[in-house]
């Protein structure tokens, strides 16, 4: 499970799994030592974490104390159970978004002073997949046609005092015609820009971990193809 809290990048793994090599600064064994905000510093491993655990650390991240945490990985004792606890903690909503590419560049919409991928809710009724075409056509006013699944994400945040968990499907998608293109001022967007690889990794620097995320799960899978 790939979930982001204030932008901080956190991977739950199952009991059997560990962060990849290279990747940890610091380690905590929950089953033995205090979890506390001064050990959450870079690049942290939690493991042996309980459903009791988890809620002392989502606290721990989102207090307003400012972190110097910036990226964490929980080895979960019970995944599914910890799963669960995250679902029912916050109030879940689904969603489903594109990255689109026309010849070798992509489409980045500037959104709320940051750089962004095209997302939006899923209706009632609907297939995620139906969701991210229809979302990417009312938000950049072009059409599109729906590639492979890149990954999932996750992402905590706050609508009228409620704490919201929202689960986002990202699919690959190919141009189509995009001859009547427009950003969606109703949504906040105020600028569509196609993007080569390297403005995409200057444009990432004013983004979200999320998006970085869905950038490198789709690279990873172009390599493994290669």
């Amino acid at each position: 499970m790939y979930l982001f809290v204030n932008d901080i990048p956190i991977r739950i793994l199952h009991a059997d799994e560990m962060p990849p090599s290279g990747h940890i600064n610091f380690e905590i064994d929950a089953s033995a030592e205090a979890i506390t905000k001064a050990k959450l510093f870079h690049h942290v491993w939690i493991h042996q974490v309980s459903v009791p655990d988890m809620d002392l650390i989502m606290d721990l991240i989102n207090s307003k104390v400012p972190t110097n945490l910036f990226s964490l990985f929980i080895t979960a004792k019970d995944y599914d159970a910890l799963k669960l606890f995250l679902t029912t903690k916050f109030k879940v909503v689904k969603a489903a978004g594109g990255l689109v590419k026309k010849k070798d560049k992509f489409l980045m919409i500037y959104r709320m002073k940051k750089w962004d991928l095209p997302k939006g809710k899923k209706e009632s009724g609907e297939k995620y997949k139906q969701t991210a075409v229809r979302e990417v056509a009312e938000e950049c006013n072009i059409e599109v046609k729906l590639g492979k699944k890149i990954c999932t994400t996750w992402h905590t945040y706050t609508m009228n005092k409620n704490s919201m968990l929202k689960k986002t499907r990202w699919y690959e998608m190919e141009l189509v015609d995009d001859s009547r293109s427009k950003p969606s001022t109703e949504e906040d967007i105020e600028e569509l820009r196609w993007m080569t690889h390297k403005e995409v990794y200057h444009a990432l620097e004013n983004s979200y971990k999320s998006i970085h995320f869905v950038f490198e799960e789709y690279y990873k899978s172009k390599e493994k193809i290669s």
